[in-house]
């Protein structure tokens, strides 16, 4: 009953190295981190794909361009990545328009217009790559942290059989177990983090084709428009 009460999770971390307690705890905080920002991350994706979805049915629903314009600029927090692309691009069409009324230019308001949507794409994507390199760090590193911990607990639980005549399984058991438990918490530290990361950079790639659509479509509408 006490070899059972010594090898349970949290008296190995109790009894375990300093060194080696401060490792578990550097590891649970980031955990604890990424997966703030997996939440953070998978609900600003998800409100993103709606908010898109709801803006292109708008878009494609054949409304007079310039009160759907107005409507994004009224409501830019609410309406979504696309529809602010959509209203940097009409807002630069509009604003090129008046001021080259009397000679007017189509090329160079169609390029500002593409230019102003591009540069909202940019904006709105790195606003969705935010804290990504983070959830990769996390993944990536955890392991080797972890690791580190479980060589280190290794070494003193050797180092602690120098001063024992006979070592047996019981003696060594307790040492290692509280050295493994570090690669364990590095590793359960990781595996979200890979996989959050995998998932949101394909969403946020799907995400980024629909953008870059809209914008070669609506510039193709703004031309037309110009003849």
């Amino acid at each position: 009953m006490n070899v059972a009460q010594d090898l349970s999770f949290l008296a190995l971390i109790s009894n375990a190295h300093l060194i080696v307690q401060l490792i578990m705890a550097l590891l649970l905080g980031l955990s604890l981190v990424s997966w703030t920002y997996i939440f953070r991350k998978m609900f600003a994706i998800r409100a993103a794909r709606r908010q898109t979805e709801q803006f292109e049915r708008s878009f494609w629903a054949g409304g007079n361009l310039h009160a759907l314009h107005q409507s994004a600029s009224s409501n830019r927090d609410q309406g979504g990545a696309l529809a602010r692309i959509f209203e940097a691009g009409m807002g630069e069409f509009v604003k090129g328009k008046a001021a080259t009324r009397e000679a007017l230019d189509v090329g160079a308001v169609l390029d500002g217009a593409r230019r102003a949507m591009r540069a909202a794409f940019q904006r709105e994507i790195d606003g969705l790559d935010s804290h990504l390199n983070f959830l990769a760090s996390v993944g990536s590193v955890s392991p080797y942290i972890g690791l580190l911990g479980t060589v280190w607990g290794i070494m003193n639980a050797f180092r602690g059989l120098a001063s024992v005549q006979q070592a047996t399984l019981a003696t060594v058991a307790p040492g290692i177990a509280e050295a493994l438990i570090a690669t364990a918490i590095g590793l359960f530290a990781a595996i979200p983090a890979v996989v959050a990361y995998n998932r949101f950079t394909h969403d946020i790639d799907r995400l980024a084709i629909r953008f870059e659509s809209f914008v070669e479509e609506f510039s193709n509408i703004l031309q037309r428009q110009s003849r």
